[in-house]
């Protein structure tokens, strides 16, 4: 897991420089605002199983998490010439795709708070599974658990950092937030699921 890991130079990713990646997300943008559906399908294959993930990690619903993809992906179709215009050729295009799929599942999760109470239930898998294979899943399973019991923002930022492994720079821009923020931020969320963690092994030893 790399969520305590510096900003990895000026290529995170190593693949494209990142002044590059700039410049290709920019001009990517100015495509779609110009209505070129060939830069949007390229953003589409090259993001969307990115943003289900997150948005899966933290709904705990495939479909939940299919409609907040295809949230993000109208919304970048829609605010594409405004945003075209108001970023003036600079644009980290997964960074801002990022921040919109988190605020999505965060809305969404709040309404179903609001609405019921409850936590999003997560989807089980009934195949059948080897000891030792249903044994990781449980601790996987308890894991998610545990990071579904977090509040919303602690949610996303746990989300980021570890399972998308997401540098801490990275994570906070995907979030909106200044580094030292996100960084606080994601200090009490490790606390929490300390914590969680040390109160549901105290209560199953018991």
């Amino acid at each position: 897991m790399t969520g305590d890991t510096a900003d990895q130079g000026s290529n995170p990713s190593g693949g494209v420089p990142a002044a590059d990646s700039v410049a290709l997300d920019a001009e990517l943008l100015a495509r779609i605002a110009q209505r070129d559906e060939q830069a949007f399908r390229e953003v589409i294959a090259d993001h969307s199983q990115m943003l289900h993930r997150i948005a899966y990690r933290m709904i705990g619903q495939p479909q939940e998490a299919e409609d907040i993809v295809q949230e993000v992906m109208l919304r970048l179709w829609d605010h594409a010439p405004r945003l075209s215009q108001k970023v003036n050729g600079a644009i980290r295009l997964g960074a801002w795709l990022k921040r919109v799929a988190v605020n999505l599942a965060i809305d969404r999760l709040r309404v179903a708070k609001r609405a019921s109470g409850e936590e999003v239930p997560e989807q089980e898998d009934a195949a059948p599974l080897a000891d030792r294979e249903m044994e990781e899943r449980e601790e996987s399973n308890a894991a998610r658990s545990l990071v579904t019991e977090l509040p919303e923002k602690q949610r996303a930022a746990i989300v980021l950092t570890y399972y998308e492994e997401l540098p801490n720079s990275q994570a906070a821009e995907a979030m909106d937030m200044n580094i030292k923020a996100f960084e606080s931020l994601l200090y009490r969320a490790r606390g929490a699921l300390r914590n969680a963690y040390r109160e549901r092994e105290g209560g199953t030893a018991q």
